[in-house]
């Protein structure tokens, strides 16, 4: 099973991104994916951006931690996932998470937990 796991300062294109999750692989039965949005307020306060910033080496070792204990509670065909980090703004896609696998169920398990443990 391939992990892919990154850290990127450019936005996310989610559908681009969803599509090498299954492209070729005849087995996938079902794609699941979680898109993160920066939103306007935080605990009530109005924001109008955020910068993130990230520890190159000890983020992508996280990722790809969460990733692999997802591989190896579920039977999984592919898995992503996309870390935003820099300036951004309300709306903006800053995370993205998806499994494959044979049947949904093991994908919405898989997505559902590298997203929360994320």
């Amino acid at each position: 099973m391939d992990v892919e796991v990154r850290i990127q300062a450019t936005p996310l294109d989610a559908l681009a991104e969803t599509a090498p999750v299954y492209a070729g692989k005849s087995s996938v039965g079902g794609v699941v994916s979680f898109i993160g949005l920066v939103r306007n307020l935080n605990e009530g306060d109005a924001i109008t951006g955020m910068t993130l910033e990230h520890y190159p080496g000890m983020t992508e070792k996280a990722l790809v931690e969460i990733a692999s204990e997802a591989r190896s509670r579920w039977n999984l065909i592919d898995a992503i996932i996309i870390h935003r980090v820099g300036p951004m703004s309300p709306n903006d896609r800053i995370v993205f998470v998806a499994a494959a696998s044979v049947h949904r169920k093991e994908a919405f398990l898989a997505c559902e937990y590298m997203i929360t443990t994320l």
